[in-house]
């Protein structure tokens, strides 16, 4: 939670100075790029790192980096020398911690609960991170109507009590084997997906929906330009996807998906295209509020899904490279789609931009369902846990 909080509100504030500095719709864009690269370069290194080493280490590494990377933004915003070039390279530098973070972090949770016990888990752990992703925007949104400053010290404060809480976390995992390291083993995250069709098929398909319908880089746009709302404006519709997710999570760890999850995957991404082209079209602030929040929920339900089919599928000695992977799936959908996100809008326009985003997404799930029909039919985790 505190780093999640730490990461909302660093983006809040990054995403608020970079369009304030320059105005231009692609930077924001560049900004999810950044963020994206280190976690593509770095998926094979990653996923190696957690599967060798004590993992909670790893991400105590990782929140490191992190704080590094935030204390650059408040040294150069103090000093007055903050630049769209300090910018770019400070949350590349997030990435970096973000790439080791992450995997690590799914790699670890399955040592800590019980596999009868993880699909419910993974929605509870969830309600958790859309918390902090509700509260990080908001606390974000009003400290940064006070300073900047006052946005990167408490981020820089997260990251340093997330490093410490890390030292009380205990996982049952027995010694990792040292394998040689070959060509086989460094990609065996890539192949282990590529030979299960449910899991390829989950996480391409979260991936291109969020790629194509992910609108949250342009977010400062709409604060400013189309709602004039402001910083707290800007928190406040970040905050709102979350709202939906914390919300269907708790639905989903009372009364866990049991029946037709497949379904309920592609379903779930067919709604969060709908609403999408919804918040494109929408000029009232309150109905835009609710797409988004109509939008978290059904994200929500899909990253259970997935994660949860992910997890299970994957036996231990792998699962760091298989998170790895998984890792990069979902920076490629949530960074590269910003960047997506801002090029398209800098050429057609911000409206545009969204709406073709949302059409491309429902049009994805229509292919999806003839690519991998398997990820449609599977009925229950219990099956396919046991198998």
């Amino acid at each position: 939670m505190a780093t999640t909080i730490a990461i909302q509100m660093q983006a809040v504030a990054v995403g608020w100075q970079i369009y304030d500095l320059t105005s231009r719709p692609l930077d924001l864009g560049l900004v999810g790029l950044a963020q994206f690269v280190p976690s593509f370069l770095l998926v094979l290194v990653s996923g190696q790192i957690a599967d060798r080493h004590d993992r909670r280490r790893v991400i105590q590494l990782g929140q490191l980096v992190e704080a590094i990377a935030v204390t650059i933004l408040l040294v150069t915003t103090a000093v007055k020398a903050i630049s769209p070039t300090v910018i770019f390279a400070s949350v590349f530098l997030t990435g970096v911690g973000r790439a080791f973070e992450q995997p690590t972090q799914q790699a670890l949770v399955p040592t800590i609960i019980p596999p009868e016990l993880f699909p419910r888990a993974v929605a509870a752990t969830g309600s958790a991170t859309k918390l902090a992703t509700i509260m990080g925007p908001a606390f974000g949104g009003l400290l940064y109507l006070v300073s900047p400053l006052s946005v990167y010290v408490a981020c820089g404060a997260l990251f340093i009590s997330a490093l410490l809480l890390m030292l009380w976390v205990r996982s049952e995992r027995p010694p990792a084997a040292r394998e040689k390291v070959t060509l086989t083993v460094v990609f065996a995250g890539f192949a282990f997906i590529r030979r299960n069709p449910i899991i390829l098929g989950a996480i391409s398909l979260d991936l291109f929906a969020v790629l194509f319908g992910g609108a949250t880089a342009l977010l400062p746009i709409f604060a400013r330009d189309i709602f004039a709302v402001g910083p707290w404006g800007l928190g406040l519709l970040r905050a709102a996807p979350a709202i939906g997710a914390l919300a269907m999570s708790f639905v989903l760890a009372a009364f866990p998906l049991r029946r037709q999850v497949g379904r309920m995957m592609y379903y779930a991404v067919t709604v969060f295209g709908i609403v999408t082209v919804v918040f494109a079209l929408s000029r009232s602030l309150s109905v835009s509020i609710l797409a988004l929040i109509v939008l978290g929920a059904a994200d929500m339900v899909s990253i259970v899904i997935r994660q949860t089919l992910v997890q299970i599928e994957t036996p231990d000695a792998m699962r760091g490279r298989v998170s790895a992977v998984n890792a990069m799936f979902v920076g490629t959908s949530n960074q590269l789609g910003d960047f997506e996100s801002g090029l398209t809008a800098a050429w057609f326009g911000t409206v545009p931009s969204v709406l073709i985003g949302g059409i491309a997404t429902i049009l994805v799930v229509l292919v999806w369902n003839r690519l991998f029909p398997e990820l449609f039919h599977v009925q229950t985790f219990e099956r396919k846990s046991k198998q």
